[in-house]
């Protein structure tokens, strides 16, 4: 039986490289790369060895018989990709099935080129890419700086507790953090415990995967009431993270409302809509865990300025949701719009996949299941309340609700002493270089704008990496003799 690709996957592309057959798209020299929500197994290609499996860092391939309740649509989904190419087609040059190209060593490096010393702020997933392309493929003696008291990023503090395979990967980046090349500095925070001038003065070069710490800013009225909260602030809460505390999300009111369609939006409502013990076991803060078995919260609303055809979940993680026996999925069809699009809905089409979906005019009521509703054409116009929020104003309407989260994006902020572009939240660059700085990299978010999943990460990495090492053989950057001074001052913090 061949393989699938599940919801899980990451689209860092390990498993393309491990595939004897080429039967995993998009590759990524193929146009459609990163563009698809994951990547797919042509299930008449694939002759089930397992490589796949094996080199997935998220456990997101198994054996199709293996597929079944949450994960049963998948081997349609990946059928699905391939429909209307026939195998014959690779020897008419389709871009599924290309011939496979000459072999290439994109991390050549001559005999005299320098040992460095670099520097990588950040430990999530643009970093340590990036700190596993440096002590894999160079010589250079790396120093990895976070300013939490523990490693991991959005792997540990971003990837919902329900979501262990996704979590994985945190597996395969942590066996770098003991590598013989490899110093960490955790609790070190650059513009305030070390600035970015002494960083390169000590450091032949540094590279900056800082991310996009900030939430968008919704911009209406009353977005500064208490009970509204970011939704970097409650991902971080039920993660357990040190710097949310676990009574920073009031849960007194039965209506809570999540203002986005994104991803993130579907993971804060499924977490407070979840009966709290599908999350024993999971990597969910203990002290947050026990919060939500008192909570209140008896709907949760997931708002969206357009249509259902324009939601910015992925399939997977709306199929997933659709799988849950202990909540209720609905659609608020207030507007007629909303009907009419799923109703006319192609087959590929991203509203056809709620037609199955009770609408909430339909849906049965006081079932004894906490419940979700989507309510699309609802463009957030204000927050009411006095000191606290009381309702949301979204398309004219007020909506009661005693905990509004936004999940609309996020952006990057500056760090004192590099270049900020405040349209873009990003430090400019080209090719990871930062402008009018030589020696000092950007990877991630902070390079590229918030966007793409961790596995995207990974050419984003590469590219910088490479712009390092092609510094590097042509002297713009050079290792100097090594200086400690730095290390110690801040291993005495």
């Amino acid at each position: 039986m061949p393989y699938a690709i599940t919801q899980l996957c990451c689209t860092d592309a390990s498993c393309v490289a491990a595939c004897p057959v080429n039967c995993i798209h998009p590759t990524p020299d193929e146009p459609d790369f990163g563009t698809t929500d994951m990547l797919y197994v042509d299930p008449r290609t694939c002759i089930d060895c397992g490589a796949c499996a094996e080199a997935c860092p998220v456990d997101a391939v198994l054996p199709v018989e293996m597929l079944t309740g949450s994960l049963a649509d998948y081997p349609a989904i990946n059928a699905e990709y391939f429909a209307g190419t026939e195998p014959a087609a690779r020897a008419e040059g389709s871009p599924l099935f290309h011939d496979w190209g000459p072999v290439t060593f994109d991390r050549v490096l001559p005999a005299d080129f320098p040992r460095l010393d670099v520097a990588v702020v950040g430990s999530g997933p643009a970093g340590m890419y990036a700190v596993q392309d440096l002590l894999l493929h160079t010589t250079a003696r790396v120093t990895l700086y976070d300013r939490l008291p523990v490693a991991g990023g959005l792997v540990r503090f971003g990837v919902a507790p329900d979501h262990p395979g996704t979590k994985r990967i945190g597996e395969t980046f942590a066996r770098y953090l003991d590598h013989h090349r490899l110093t960490l500095r955790l609790g070190v925070e650059v513009g305030r415990d070390v600035g970015t001038e002494e960083l390169a003065r000590r450091h032949d070069a540094v590279v900056y995967a800082v991310g996009a710490p900030t939430a968008r800013p919704l911009g209406v009225p009353g977005e500064e009431l208490a009970g509204h909260l970011p939704s970097t602030t409650v991902v971080g809460w039920y993660n357990g993270h040190p710097e949310v505390a676990a009574d920073s999300v009031p849960l007194d009111a039965e209506r809570a409302v999540v203002i986005g369609t994104g991803n993130v939006a579907l993971d804060i409502a499924r977490i407070l809509a979840a009966d709290p013990s599908t999350l024993d076991g999971t990597t969910i803060a203990p002290a947050v865990l026990e919060r939500l078995r008192a909570s209140r919260i008896r709907e949760v609303v997931v708002l969206g300025r357009r249509g259902p055809e324009d939601a910015a979940y992925t399939r997977g993680e709306l199929l997933a949701l659709l799988r849950r026996d202990d909540l209720q999925l609905v659609v608020d069809d207030h507007d007629p719009r909303v009907g009419a699009a799923i109703d006319a809905a192609g087959p590929g089409d991203h509203a056809a996949l709620l037609r199955d979906v009770p609408r909430l005019s339909d849906a049965p009521a006081g079932d004894g299941r906490r419940r979700i509703v989507l309510r699309f054409h609802a463009p957030t116009e204000a927050l009411v309340g006095d000191d606290r929020v009381t309702a949301v104003r979204a398309g004219g309407v007020d909506l009661p609700a005693g905990l509004v989260v936004r999940a609309i994006g996020h952006r990057g902020r500056p760090t004192a002493g590099l270049p900020f572009d405040e349209e873009t939240g990003t430090v400019p660059n080209t090719a990871g270089r930062v402008d009018g700085r030589p020696g000092t990299y950007v990877v991630g978010w902070v390079k590229r704008g918030p966007g793409g999943g961790i596995g995207t990460n990974r050419r984003d990495a590469a590219e910088t990496v490479g712009s390092l090492i092609e510094d590097g053989k042509n002297g713009v950057v050079g290792a100097r003799p090594r200086r400690p001074n730095l290390l110690r001052r801040l291993t005495s913090m």
